[in-house]
């Protein structure tokens, strides 16, 4: 398997799995288009990531699936991507307060079967924010490089008061619906002894015979 991202939380998911990813991140312009939902905005970056990064892999690494993913955050039908300062950290921060937000991952997989790929949306809501909390959190450093000015896998769970959908989408690869859009991508039954499901709740995930 090859993980087209850089990311350190999606490659701890899928090690959880046990897999053990080759990690290729693919560099393309992330700009959304005009008029472009946060939904279509994640899903298309997920598939051009992942065919980036298959057209540049070398001989010995063809023929793997390839996984790319790209989360955001928004609300109001607002993307709210990585802040670019404090300022901006607060205020999205501020924005979230005491509301419901939703965060989308779009998922893409390239297989010598084919390709398939996929979005998964989940709910947060967060407590009432005062200026104090925001400031402290802030303060962490912890905003500076996620979506949405928060993590909720760190000290940005103190923010949250509940949440709707899978959490590890938050996190960043709703894996559990991902391992079954790879058994039918690689066309394995999902009940059977080879899938990947059953393969991962063993430790020991298959993908294909």
């Amino acid at each position: 398997m090859i993980l087209a991202s850089g990311s350190p939380r999606r490659l701890e998911l899928l090690r959880q799995m046990g897999f053990s990813p080759v990690v290729r991140p693919a560099n393309i312009d992330e700009t959304p288009r005009p008029g472009e939902s946060p939904t279509d905005l994640v899903l298309r970056l997920a598939r051009q990531k992942a065919r980036a990064c298959e057209k540049g892999l070398p001989e010995k690494l063809l023929g793997q699936v390839v996984i790319a993913a790209d989360t955001t955050v928004w609300i109001d039908g607002l993307e709210l991507g990585k802040p670019h300062d404090d300022e901006d950290a607060r205020a999205m921060l501020t924005r979230l307060s005491g509301r419901t937000h939703h965060v989308s991952t779009g998922v893409c997989m390239l297989a010598p079967a084919g390709e398939a790929s996929f979005v998964e949306t989940s709910s947060v809501t967060f407590f009432e924010l005062s200026p104090d909390q925001i400031d402290a959190y802030v303060q962490s450093g912890e905003p500076r490089d996620k979506a949405g000015s928060y993590g909720i896998q760190g000290r940005g769970r103190l923010l949250v008061s509940g949440i709707e959908g899978d959490y590890f989408n938050i996190v960043g690869l709703p894996v559990a619906r991902l391992a079954r859009e790879l058994d039918a991508l690689v066309g394995e039954d999902a009940g059977g002894e080879a899938s990947v499901v059953c393969g991962a709740l063993r430790g020991e995930p298959c993908l294909g015979r």
